[in-house]
């Protein structure tokens, strides 16, 4: 009996690890991904993939977005992305 209590807490434990690594999904306003699409901004090249939670480094210049203090973008390898500017994360990939 002790053996089948360990074996559903370590079960229930193993699960609760799951639900913590899993990702937040940022809905971003419309209006938001509007003005980036409107933007007119020089493409800038990044070596590797540019995805949703890869952090930019210091020499991306992030542009910002008038009145949305939580984003910002930069178009990198000639996708637009929204990015946080405080940490400097990738939040979506518009294209």
């Amino acid at each position: 009996m002790k053996i089948l209590v360990v074996s559903a807490v370590s079960l229930v434990l193993s699960f609760g690890g799951v639900a913590v690594a899993q990702t937040t999904t940022v809905v971003v306003p419309g209006e938001v991904k509007t003005y980036v699409m409107k933007q007119e901004t020089p493409s800038v090249t990044f070596e590797g993939e540019v995805a949703v939670g890869t952090a930019l480094p210091d020499t991306v210049e992030i542009h910002t977005i008038p009145d949305q203090p939580d984003y910002g973008y930069v178009v990198v390898n000639k996708k637009r992305v929204l990015v946080n500017p405080k940490t400097r994360a990738v939040i979506e990939v518009i294209e």
